[in-house]
């Protein structure tokens, strides 16, 4: 199922009130982890899948990258996208990650931020990825934890006195799509455990370089005290993986 709820006036209203959309990649949670994983991007060919407003696609650009081209199904991100980026070297393309197709060997690195645990056929793109990528070509993700999307709720169990007394896993073995509350609106996410995410990158041929689970930083918990309940359980995992030589997957 491809949904594309930004493009719902109100959830994309929402959306852009929220600070990450305010503020950017220094207001993302996981980017300060995210960057680190990024391979040197000077002279690199990179994709972002799911590039929404267009942040890391300027990034890139920024830190040298020849040319970059983002992807998103959204008509609303893409056009937001657009107006902040002043740049002939990015190209912005409306398409779903999971059609949207390209020439082998045409990246050298491709990455995608909290975009893919909106897609039902992981494997499919990871199969994609690897055939897009040059070899030794770099593939860096983050996704929703799977203990966060496990429960559709993703909503810590209070106390008597509404305190947070713990974050509630069930149902972590059954894989498949969540029907969730965010932002009061129903969104569809897919749950896979850590195991699958793993697997399905070395299974469409890549050496997997560096697994995180980050907490928030020391400056992240001053800037923002009510992130210190996110040290109590992982709300991303992200993944870094190199392609490995000769293991072009057929379509």
């Amino acid at each position: 199922m491809k949904e594309n709820k930004y493009d719902d006036r109100n959830f994309f209203t929402k959306y852009s009130d929220i600070p990450r959309s305010i503020g950017g990649l220094k207001s993302a949670g996981e980017w300060s982890a995210f960057r680190i994983l990024l391979p040197d991007l000077r002279g690199k060919r990179l994709l972002d899948l799911g590039c929404g407003f267009g942040w890391h696609c300027r990034y890139a650009r920024e830190q040298g990258a020849r040319f970059v081209v983002g992807v998103d199904l959204s008509e609303k991100m893409l056009a937001r996208a657009k107006a902040d980026t002043d740049d002939s070297a990015v190209e912005y393309r409306r398409c779903a990650i999971e059609d949207v197709d390209f020439h082998a060997e045409q990246f050298d690195v491709v990455i995608s931020s909290l975009a893919l645990h909106y897609v039902g056929s992981f494997d499919v793109v990871c199969r994609n990825v690897s055939r897009w990528l040059t070899t030794g070509g770099a593939f860096v993700f983050s996704v929703e934890h799977p203990v966060f999307t496990a429960i559709a709720a993703q909503q810590w169990c209070h106390g008597p006195a509404g305190e947070r007394l713990h974050w509630p896993i069930d149902d972590y073995q059954q894989e498949g799509p969540r029907h969730t509350k965010w932002m009061s609106d129903d969104v569809i996410k897919y749950h896979r455990t850590t195991a699958t995410y793993v697997n399905t990158v070395i299974h469409s041929g890549f050496q997997i370089t560096k697994l995180l689970e980050p907490a928030p930083t020391t400056e992240m918990l001053v800037q923002r005290p009510e992130w210190n309940d996110e040290c109590r359980r992982p709300m991303f995992v992200l993944l870094s993986a190199a392609k490995a030589p000769q293991t072009i997957p057929q379509r």
